[in-house]
């Protein structure tokens, strides 16, 4: 009976799909409990403080702002290793390749933030939450597809893949650009004395992990303290760490680090950071909750915005013959995976507890509330049209 257990968990952490699944656990906990009895306990635990003191030196923040701004360094550092990986030698490396999730990944940026901007025009605080829908949470979107097991085409896995990169990519632009707290210009000059240092350890094939922690970590700390988000160090860091060594023509730095960290953000980071933030009370929720500025225009924009703007986008590349169509795929198949990119879990959670951090009015509610309800829209009707587009390619292949 244990081996039993031990088998069926392993095979369930070999499973594509796993680490999608663990997060729809997690933020359904998170839901569970702060609409029971037990969300007081829930509310504490997020609000618990945690300080480290070193002399002067003072980092002293919830664990909710722990888990925002230190564990998801290490996601966004995943981001970073996985972005330079596809970019020297992985699908990105190929321009032919990139045109389509490109374009796809503008329209779902820009039509999702239109559509919310334009919901939210006047409102000086709300509009703060423009970024909000821009994103997609891929871990979500792949879990989605894997429910539909080997029919999917691999250009469609592909295809997605690719356009969350180049997402994740204007986030993290979008977060250094938009969602700064008042600059240290102190901290900044250490944060940036960083970099040198890692282009020399780069340069000269320095491969040990702990010389790379110890100066991740004064860049994050440095990066906190300066009011641009420390979660950029996470993708900073990964720019420099080595493809190859030059001492082992066998050892492949950003390979083994990308492999080691994977299982610890899908299982352990993502989930948590899950649960942390999707902890909303439905108490009283009704029709004028729903209407409000905020969490319908997150809503429309993921639901609505992500699949005009992907699918809308791709058209016109295709249209106008600057890319083909991806082998395996078809129009239908290309809409359902633009309503799919509505899901945007992760990545909208984050910058939603940026975006109205620093206005002074708490619409972390509204914009969670959107978040659940256009994600849900979204995967819903991208997994039906999806499953419609597959049955309909199975009957005309026999």
């Amino acid at each position: 009976m244990i081996n039993d257990a031990q088998t069926a968990i392993q095979n369930f952490f070999r499973m594509e799909s796993a680490s999608g699944i663990l997060l729809m656990i997690a933020a359904l906990l998170a839901l569970v409990l702060a609409n029971s009895p037990l969300s007081v306990w829930y509310d504490l635990l997020i609000d618990t403080p945690v300080q480290v003191r070193i002399g002067q030196l003072d980092v002293a923040k919830p664990l909710l702002l722990w888990v925002n701004d230190g564990l998801m360094a290490l996601f966004f550092f995943l981001v970073g290793l996985e972005l330079k990986r596809e970019l020297i030698e992985g699908e990105l490396s190929d321009r032919r390749k990139i045109i389509l999730p490109g374009f796809g990944a503008i329209g779902g940026m820009f039509f999702p933030a239109a559509i919310y901007l334009a919901i939210n025009y006047g409102d000086a605080n709300a509009t703060a939450g423009w970024a909000i829908p821009a994103a997609t949470d891929i871990a979500f979107a792949l879990g989605i597809l894997s429910l539909l097991g080997s029919r999917v085409p691999v250009t469609v896995k592909i295809f997605l893949t690719s356009l969350a990169i180049f997402d994740d990519i204007g986030a993290i632009v979008i977060i250094a650009a938009f969602y700064t707290a008042q600059i240290s210009l102190l901290s900044l000059l250490i944060a940036g004395l960083c970099i040198p240092v890692l282009f020399i350890l780069n340069r000269k094939g320095v491969t040990s992990r702990s010389v790379y922690r110890m100066v991740g970590i004064i860049m994050w700390v440095a990066m906190l303290k300066s009011g641009v988000h420390a979660t950029l160090t996470g993708v900073i860091l990964a720019l420099f760490v080595p493809m190859r060594c030059s001492s082992d023509p066998e050892a492949r730095p950003l390979h083994e680090w990308e492999h080691d960290l994977h299982t610890l953000v899908a299982f352990v980071v993502l989930p948590v950071f899950a649960f942390a933030n999707a902890g909303i009370s439905l108490k009283g929720v009704g029709l004028e909750q729903l209407l409000h500025g905020v969490p319908l225009g997150i809503t429309l924009g993921l639901f609505l915005g992500k699949q005009l703007g992907v699918f809308g986008m791709c058209w016109i590349a295709i249209k106008c013959k600057w890319t083909d169509m991806p082998e395996g795929m078809n129009w239908t198949s290309l809409y359902a995976t633009g309503v799919l990119c509505g899901i945007g879990f992760t990545m909208s959670l984050f910058i939603g507890s940026l975006a109205f951090e620093s206005t002074g009015v708490n619409l972390l509610f509204d914009e969670r509330l959107g978040i659940l309800l256009g994600s849900l829209l979204s995967g819903i009707f991208g997994y039906l049209l999806l499953r419609y587009s597959l049955n309909r390619t199975s009957a005309e292949q026999h």
